[in-house]
């Protein structure tokens, strides 16, 4: 059963947004009340949150899709939607959290510290909010975007102030469950520790953390054993313990030669940039299991050439409970002179400054097709103004197109060699797919025949406004002209039937 989740994929989807509302209002003695369709509310975000009494990643083992919750549509009589139920997600301190590209979106190293992993999507605006003078009472309102919806990796690298490292089965278990409350999984084979153990040590006035880290051997830091997999969470650690087993029967194998080997493995793992190299922080050496009588010999004789290297060194047996008392307040001395030298400075508010006008709002690449080149607008914009577009509704559609021209899409793609009736794609992948057709403007850089001609005018599509009129005048006066000669034969008719009555009567 699986106890220990350090790395876990999330697969999240943030709330979509409400749509907007289209509505009329309608009220007795009014008839021109105006429009009242309000917005749709914005869907919900998921967010990490950097919890301390959060240790684990194994809930989200279990349960790795999340979702928060939609925005409400929009009503009539002015109601807005209601706003999507944000999610919140505790993290341990100390979770790094990537693309699945492997890109690092934000380390959680403080405790409080939020993250939004998957903003919601908008709620779109209802026709009372697009109303304006040219347009008094909009047909249509805007749809809500869906939120975002994607994957992110989650990475625990264990906060702690001491690790312990060494060659499984040296007694780091053992040592961590001596000097503090933490209960691991103690056997008589290796590899017993199969994820890291934190425990709390209480030296003095001095408190601090240690991290039992699972068993390194040669060849670790290429992927050998367990230790490459666990050695991320010596990152973060202050000071290295290195726990040598004296009483080893193993054939070759000495308290000097393992501390080369581990030495030699620490040194190979690459740390993050602008963190100290491990081989590079505090380090001390403890030889264990010196109740036994070979070992507390061997302990003896190692011990001046171990600190003619530099290292402290400490003799102790977690059977017979020796040692432990000095060890701990030693560790509490390095912890205690680490944090004095570190700036103690409030934990600052994380300002995010995203200037405008400084990018372009969108781009054209131009695709080669079977049958021409395709053009693709990327941009947020672009892509969200077609989200947020009814196109069951013509009028929506108008004022997608308006809202194009004024952002100079037009004119781009002419620029990038679009001709009428182009392709033209809008977002990435799966997207909308229009047939261009050039709007008439007033640059004169769009006109694409001879001179004196325009294509655009040829194309037997809306009339104007002074065609409309001829033509209606020109059915007027056909109208009058018809009833004036109906009105001719009648009159005519009637001028006539006088005279044939009168013959009659004569000749009778």
């Amino acid at each position: 059963m699986v106890t220990f989740v350090d790395e876990v994929t999330l697969h999240l989807r943030a709330g979509k947004g409400g749509n907007g509302c289209v509505s009329v209002r309608r009220e007795k003695f009014k008839p021109l009340g105006g429009p009242d369709g309000a917005n749709g509310g914005d869907g919900g975000d998921i967010i990490l949150v950097a919890d301390p009494q959060t240790t684990t990643l194994l809930s989200y083992h279990h349960s790795p899709h999340r979702a928060a919750g939609n925005g409400g549509f929009g009503m009539g009589d002015m109601r807005s939607g209601a706003q999507g139920e944000d999610l919140e997600l505790p993290v341990p301190v100390g979770t790094v959290v990537k693309d699945p590209s492997g890109e690092v979106l934000v380390d959680m190293i403080e405790p409080g510290m939020r993250f939004i992993a998957a903003p919601g999507g908008r709620g779109g605006l209802g026709n009372a909010a697009l109303a304006s003078p040219k347009r008094k009472a909009p047909g249509f309102a805007l749809l809500g975007t869906p939120g975002w919806e994607g994957d992110v990796v989650l990475e625990l690298k264990t906060v702690a102030d001491v690790a312990l490292v060494g060659f499984p089965s040296a007694g780091k278990s053992s040592l961590i469950a001596a000097i503090s409350a933490a209960r691991p999984k103690i056997a008589d084979y290796p590899f017993t520790t199969l994820h890291p153990n934190l425990g709390v040590v209480q030296a003095g006035d001095v408190r601090y953390t240690v991290a039992d880290v699972p068993g390194l051997i040669e060849g670790a830091s290429e992927g050998r054993g367990l230790g490459l997999e666990f050695l991320r969470h010596v990152e973060r650690c202050t000071a290295l313990v290195h726990v040598l087993d004296c009483a080893t029967l193993e054939p070759g194998r000495d308290p000097v030669s393992d501390l080369e080997v581990i030495r030699a493995e620490l040194g190979a793992y690459p740390v993050p940039e602008g963190q100290t190299p491990l081989l590079e922080r505090p380090q001390i050496v403890v030889l264990n299991k010196i109740d036994v009588p070979e070992a507390e010999e061997l302990a003896a004789f190692v011990r001046p050439d171990l600190e003619a290297q530099g290292y402290r060194v400490f003799e102790i047996s977690t059977v017979a409970r020796k040692g432990l008392r000095e060890l701990t307040f030693a560790l509490g001395e390095v912890i205690d002179e680490h944090r004095k030298a570190q700036p103690v400075e409030p934990v600052q508010p994380r300002v995010v400054i995203r200037p405008k006008g400084s990018r372009k709002e969108f781009e054209i690449r131009v695709e080669g097709g079977t049958y021409g080149n395709i053009y693709r607008i990327l941009g947020e914009k672009p892509v969200r103004w077609v989200q947020q577009t009814d196109f069951q509704n013509e009028e929506a559609v108008g004022f997608l197109s308006d809202r194009l021209d004024k952002l100079g899409i037009e004119n781009e793609l002419f620029r990038a060699g679009a001709t009428p009736g182009s392709t033209v794609l809008i977002g990435e992948g799966d997207s909308v797919v229009f047939d261009w057709e050039p709007s008439i403007g007033s640059a004169a850089e769009l006109i694409q025949a001879p001179r004196g001609t325009d294509p655009r005018l040829m194309q037997g599509g809306r009339r104007t406004s002074n065609e409309r009129r001829e033509q209606y005048h020109a059915r007027q006066d056909a109208r009058a002209a018809a009833r004036a000669e109906a009105d001719e034969v009648r009159r005519a008719r009637r001028d006539d039937l006088p005279e044939e009555a009168g013959t009659k009567d004569d000749a009778s």
